[in-house]
């Protein structure tokens, strides 16, 4: 009896999903705006007392863009999206608040420890990106701007900090393709740019509803426990 019972319950389970937009794209043109501001501050392109204006840009633009790819990503069922897009909000917003409350040009030790942390936290996504190939160099560029950035601002070194403004505008670069790959494959449901996908992604843009929704039962929020 009670496998029957198993049996008719289960087939009286639905799991209901909705579809949404892919929140990538947001996230990474708003990164794109900010790490290409503040790389223009790194290089000396800005002076040093536009750095309130920058600051305002990070905590306006930027951080609301990239809660909202937060939110988004993981209510799209994807981990990587949700926390990557986290935890750059984040990160962005102390950098922010931090240039808004301090003088122009001045560094911050207490800034470059909480950056080596970021760095370090985005490993963590980057590494779990790896059927997206162009969400993974944007992950990576990221972690690597914020530890050379951590390093600038610890040690007060204009080299390190002038380092950090070359990788924040490979990054600005890198996210700026990968946000135009994966709009373009959103919109036209068909991969257009190179985006790398591989392993469990090679095959979302055209596997069966069936294949792609298989797993859903063991997700986050459907499974009993996280």
């Amino acid at each position: 009896m009670s496998t029957q019972s198993s049996a008719a319950h289960e087939s009286e389970t639905r799991i209901v999903v909705r579809p949404l937009g892919n929140p990538l794209p947001l996230g990474f043109l708003a990164l794109m705006v900010a790490t290409t501001a503040v790389a223009m501050l790194q290089l000396g392109v800005l002076q040093p007392d536009q750095g309130h204006v920058v600051a305002l840009g990070l905590l306006v633009l930027t951080v609301p863009l990239q809660t909202i790819a937060c939110v988004l990503g993981f209510l799209a069922r994807d981990p990587v999206a949700g926390t990557g897009m986290g935890v750059l909000a984040g990160t962005w917003a102390a950098v922010g608040f931090t240039m808004l409350g301090s003088a122009p040009g001045v560094t911050s030790p207490a800034l470059g420890v909480l950056l080596l942390g970021s760095a370090v936290a985005m490993t963590v996504p980057t590494a779990a990106a790896t059927t997206k190939l162009a969400g993974l160099a944007v992950l990576g560029c990221s972690s690597v701007r914020f530890a050379i950035t951590g390093i600038g601002q610890l040690t007060g070194s204009p080299a390190w900090l002038t380092a950090a403004g070359w990788v924040g505008v490979v990054l600005a670069l890198v996210a700026a393709y990968a946000a135009l790959a994966f709009e373009l494959e959103d919109v036209r449901h068909t991969t257009v740019l190179p985006i790398g996908r591989r392993g469990a992604g090679a095959s979302t843009m055209t596997a069966p509803a069936r294949d792609e929704l298989a797993p859903v039962a063991h997700e986050a929020g459907v499974r009993q426990e996280l």
